[in-house]
């Protein structure tokens, strides 16, 4: 079983219910969200512009999947650029529960097979905050080298916070 799948609009009830459970144990990462984005419409209507953008080829939007084949959080390839770059930003997130179970670093290491092989990409970048030693892990453990810090780069948990960026390109998979 691979570790993640496309999302649809039917992963809108389990992705509201984990949202809301986990919703203090992922406010320190993520950004300020409306109440409305922690209900079944507003997770259908995330995923409804989700596969709106896949189709457009901007994004490659999935869910994480334990592994008993639940949901257990969400994995995207974001901002897909093509031309000259031929470059994507992963970003994830997964339940309290099913934190240090090796689920994220699957979950990363299927998208970059999605990226570099059936998007045909040529980089990957994800950046975590500074303190996120964590997700720092995961992608360490994927083959991503840091190579930065962007001062005040993403707004998360309602202010401007400095984030380490990592990447991996294609011709240097571990």
């Amino acid at each position: 079983m691979r570790p993640t799948r496309l999302i649809t609009p039917e992963d809108a009830p389990v992705l509201a219910e984990l949202l809301r459970a986990n919703r203090d144990f992922l406010a320190p990462w993520e950004p300020v969200r409306s109440e409305s984005y922690f209900t079944v419409a507003g997770q259908r209507a995330v995923a409804v512009c989700a596969l709106a953008m896949y189709e457009q080829g901007l994004t490659a939007p999935r869910v994480i999947l334990d592994e008993a084949g639940q949901v257990a959080g969400r994995v995207n390839l974001n901002d897909i650029v093509r031309g000259a770059f031929q470059s994507a930003s992963v970003g994830y997130w997964l339940s309290a529960a099913a934190n240090g179970r090796g689920l994220a670093t699957a979950a990363v290491r299927d998208m970059v097979r999605v990226a570099f092989g059936e998007l045909g990409l040529h980089r990957v970048e994800a950046g975590t905050l500074l303190h996120n030693l964590r997700s720092q892990r995961v992608l360490e453990r994927c083959g991503f080298v840091r190579f930065g810090v962007a001062p005040s780069y993403l707004n998360i948990a309602g202010k401007w916070q400095d984030h380490a960026l990592y990447q991996l390109l294609k011709d240097h998979l571990p």
